[in-house]
Order: structure tokens, then C-alpha cells, then sequence
């Protein structure tokens, strides 16, 4: 059996043959090494997957906080909620939301929700419904 390790002034020592083995294994690993490094770089080219926004990170942007607009989840046809009411923590990015449920072909809903699943990254604006505000509403007037 050939010895691996000789002892000289206190310190080991790896022997001539067990230093060429390993020597080459080296190279081996740094064949391996380099075409991970080539896969890593072609990896990075390819373009990141852009992240969504959860219900505040959209309504951010809207004028007055989203309020009066009209929102829904990504995976949702043809239902969404008009914001009527924003709880935000200090971040902005978390809270509570209140909201008017818009399903096609129903009327809305009287009373304001509590909209469930606001944190979920899956929020977008709906652009083509108009903004309704009670406050922009004119009253009808009653000529005498």
C-alpha cells in the first residue's frame, strides 16, 4: 500500500504520485468549471420574467390612490372592483382594501367589500371601464 501523506519537520506532506492525482482530477474540474461558466452567461441573457404587482403597487400610480378605478386580477374575465376605500401601512405596500364588485352583465353591488387576496402579485388596471364618483354625479334638478 502506498503511503499517502509523509511527515517532514512536524507538517504533513502529500507524496509526488498522490499530488499528480490530483493534479489531474484538477483539470477535470476545471474543464467542468468553465462550460458551467458558459451555461451561467447564457443563462443571464435571457430576459428576466417581469415580476406583478400586488393590489397597492397598482393603485399607487392612479390618481388619488386608485379610488373611483376600476381593478381586477389577472385571471379574472369579465369581474372586477371599483376601490371605494385604502387601509396602507406605513410601507404602502400592504393593507386592506374595500371595494364595489362589477360582474358583466349584472348590476353592481350596493354596499362596498372587503377585497379578498390584495397581496397576491396578480393585480391589474382596467383602463376601458370609466371612473364613477358619487361626489362627480350631477343630482337631478326638479323645475318648477
Amino acid at each position: 500500500m502506498e503511503k499517502l501523506w509523509s511527515r517532514r519537520g512536524g507538517l504533513l506532506s502529500l507524496s509526488s504520485t498522490t499530488a499528480n492525482l490530483f493534479s489531474k482530477s484538477n483539470l477535470c474540474t476545471s474543464a467542468a468549471a468553465t462550460t458551467a461558466t458558459t451555461s451561467n452567461a447564457a443563462a443571464a441573457t435571457k430576459p428576466k420574467r417581469k415580476k406583478k404587482k400586488n393590489l397597492f403597487e397598482v393603485a399607487q400610480f392612479l390618481p388619488n390612490w386608485g379610488i373611483g378605478y376600476h381593478l381586477a386580477k389577472s385571471h379574472w374575465n369579465g369581474v372586477s372592483y371599483q376601490i371605494t376605500k385604502l387601509n396602507l401601512y406605513k410601507d404602502g405596500k400592504h393593507g386592506k382594501a374595500w371595494g364595489i364588485v362589477h360582474k358583466e352583465g349584472l348590476p353592481p353591488a350596493d354596499a362596498p367589500k372587503k377585497i379578498s387576496g390584495v397581496h397576491k402579485r396578480c393585480w391589474k388596471y382596467i383602463p376601458n371601464l370609466p371612473k364613477t364618483e358619487e361626489a362627480t354625479q350631477k343630482p337631478e334638478t326638479q323645475v318648477a
